[in-house]
């Protein structure tokens, strides 16, 4: 029997009571598809999505279960579909060494990628797929295996577009009958990654302007030419551990107080029950050019580098 019930009890702080604290007593001017995310959320597992009540032929208890929003942004929602996703993920695994890769592009095309979102995205993934298959042909002669997730905000929520890749080491030789593996402490330098990767992106970004692909609104005269897109590599020593970090947004990418993943019970409280982010600083200095390397057992300082001047991309 389906019909509108109460709503279901959510442990901690939910992500839907921080956005009502939020939005009560005024209505931020946010995009159309944005309030709609926005009531999606707040409507979830709430009597105005209704739910169904089943009731047991025995004893005659009732059991009321709330229906969801299923928006790819709940957390409360997304939990499973993130669990299976990161299971595909980790099943299609090759037993070899694996190196993480992230292409991100300069925050001065933010306002750009804002209003051209599925042109730039599908350039960010051409540019790199195909600068990292094209290094892998020139240097071992074979075909890398590249998973990639698009990331399109930082752990702050501000707007960060950047390209996770997680690049076997090695791949299979141009006729197919071998593997070529890699050596498993060094991939590509990633300071002529870096610059090829800019050559491609660039070039497409002037494709789609001639073409007339490119939409410009509002004041975005002041883009100039960016600086080189940085790009942060490192040997993955524990791939499974990649696609988890990098699942975490996708497909759930809600984040309460700077976490993300299948809970959304974990803000910090502060006084007065004010909820206070959370987040780990990352890749800080992301819009610096790369230099730096990443060795064994040391976690990597601003951006993922160490402040010695290098060009090769070791293992974590």
């Amino acid at each position: 029997m389906a019909f509108g019930g109460p709503s279901a009890p959510v442990a901690g702080l939910s992500l839907a009571a921080v956005l009502r604290a939020g939005i009560i007593g005024s209505r931020p001017s946010l995009p159309r598809h944005h309030w709609r995310i926005l009531n999606a959320l707040l409507a979830c597992r709430t009597p105005a999505l209704g739910g169904h009540c089943y009731r047991c032929l025995e004893c005659g208890r009732t059991h009321f279960v709330p229906h969801s929003c299923r928006n790819r942004h709940c957390p409360l929602c997304q939990g499973r579909a993130a669990k299976g996703w990161l299971a595909k993920q980790e099943a299609a695994l090759l037993p070899v060494p694996y190196f993480h890769l992230v292409f991100t592009l300069p925050h001065a095309l933010n306002p750009l990628i804002q209003q051209n979102q599925r042109a730039l995205y599908n350039l960010l993934f051409h540019a790199a797929s195909q600068t990292l298959l094209e290094f892998g042909q020139n240097r071992f002669q074979a075909q890398l295996g590249i998973p990639a997730v698009l990331h399109t905000w930082s752990q702050t929520l501000l707007d960060h577009y950047h390209l996770h890749c997680i690049v076997t080491g090695g791949g299979l030789s141009t006729d197919g009958s071998q593997w070529v593996s890699a050596p498993p402490h060094f991939l590509f330098a990633v300071r002529a990654l870096s610059l090829v990767f800019r050559g491609k992106y660039c070039a497409g970004l002037e494709q789609l302007y001639t073409e007339g692909q490119l939409q410009f609104h509002g004041k975005l005269q002041p883009l100039g030419h960016p600086r080189h897109p940085p790009l942060y590599g490192r040997r993955a020593s524990r791939p499974a551990g990649c696609l988890a970090d990098v699942r975490r947004p996708t497909p759930t990418t809600a984040v309460v107080a700077g976490r993300t993943g299948e809970s959304n019970a974990r803000p910090n409280s502060g006084a007065q029950g004010v909820s206070r982010p959370q987040w780990a600083e990352g890749h800080a200095s992301m819009d610096h050019d790369l230099r730096g390397e990443c060795r064994r057992g040391r976690r990597p300082k601003a951006g993922g580098l160490d402040p010695r001047p290098a060009n090769q991309a070791q293992p974590d």
